[in-house]
């Protein structure tokens, strides 16, 4: 049996082709109410499936957000799509998200995607890097919204596109600060982040408030921003650890994720925490409810982040200035067990 087509339906509710692709595909020009019933009977008594390319084109709209991200697998970047999905399907819209394991190629096929595959808007996530990678994605959202597209980030500025921006640098600051009025002033830094501007941010914003206030600051490189990063760098701030001589010190992992893996490849070296060395994060990820010790981090708005982006992008589509997209986030300090605070939500 073939499909039916909307001619069919067309036929079946006794009105012109015309009406019927009126009524089903979405066009703004509708017939009056007893028609559209008439037309949208027909087409559930036939199992008439709609053309989404024909509504597409009747609607001058997809319905279909983007999404790209730099690593779904990291609960950092599955918070903001939870919140950019939610906001995406109360406006309507489907998303459809690629992640990118922090490749820049990857990333800007990605965006080309997309683009070919006639997404309203593109929300594009993640850190900025220095160098070429950045100024390709710079040029590829510059002629996609140059055709008719909008575009929204969530880190730092690129171009004219509109940024929603983590507190990366105030968040980092308030943590010193804390930490600091818990009478530490020895740290340790998991970084040397010379071109990724989140954990630069961090890192930066950290070491300034540490070393104003009279404290040190050690610097453990990392091969990568992720769990394993943290991971591989545990010898090093062992033997930090082992140098300090039973002074107390604190190791600030600028990502929740770079803390766990740390506190493993610690634990396999015997260094205990927080009994041998203080261990702080960033981001407050939903898994560290369940991480023992209790990490001591930076509460990040992450779903309201994806939140923000998609209100704006959907904002421009339909040629409104939204107010508060670009209102600061505000970060909060949570002192944990990691750091030898009680336990705390």
């Amino acid at each position: 049996m073939s499909r039916p087509r909307l001619q069919d339906v067309a036929e079946h509710a006794g009105v012109s082709l015309a009406t019927a692709s009126r009524v089903l595909n979405g066009s703004a020009r509708q017939p009056g109410s007893v028609l559209v019933e008439r037309v949208r009977a027909s087409a559930e008594t036939l199992g008439y499936v709609v053309n989404a390319q024909a509504q597409a084109l009747a609607r001058s709209r997809t319905g279909l957000l983007g999404l790209v991200v730099q690593d779904i697998s990291d609960p950092y970047f599955s918070s903001i799509a939870a919140g950019a999905q939610v906001a995406a399907r109360e406006h309507g819209f489907q998303l459809l998200l690629a992640s990118t394991d922090r490749d820049q190629a990857v990333q800007l096929e990605a965006v080309a995607a997309l683009v070919a595959h006639r997404a309203d808007a593109i929300v594009v996530v993640g850190t900025r890097r220095d160098g070429p990678g950045d100024d390709a994605l710079d040029a590829a959202l510059t002629r996609y919204r140059d055709s008719g597209g909008h575009a929204v980030l969530v880190g730092q500025p690129l171009g004219e596109v509109r940024t929603v921006r983590p507190p990366n640098a105030e968040g980092s600051r308030e943590l010193a600060r804390d930490l600091l009025a818990l009478g530490l002033r020895r740290f340790v830094v998991l970084g040397r982040w010379e071109t990724w501007a989140t954990p630069r941010e961090r890192s930066e914003a950290f070491t300034q408030t540490v070393v104003a206030a009279g404290g040190s600051v050690d610097v453990v490189p990392v091969e990568s921003f992720s769990r394993d990063g943290g991971y591989d760098a545990a010898g090093g701030a062992a033997a930090l650890v082992e140098q300090a001589a039973g002074e107390r010190l604190c190791v600030f992992a600028v990502a929740d994720v770079m803390a766990i893996g740390l506190m493993a490849g610690l634990r396999e070296r015997g260094v205990r925490v927080p009994d041998d060395v203080l261990v702080a994060g960033f981001d407050d990820i939903p898994t560290l409810r369940d991480h023992v010790p209790a990490l001591t981090t930076v509460r990040v708005p992450l779903e309201e982040m994806g939140r923000r982006a998609v209100l704006a992008a959907v904002a421009e589509l339909d040629g409104e200035e939204l107010e508060g997209v670009d209102d600061g986030l505000e970060a909060e300090v949570v002192l944990r067990e990691s750091t030898g605070a009680a336990p705390s939500a």
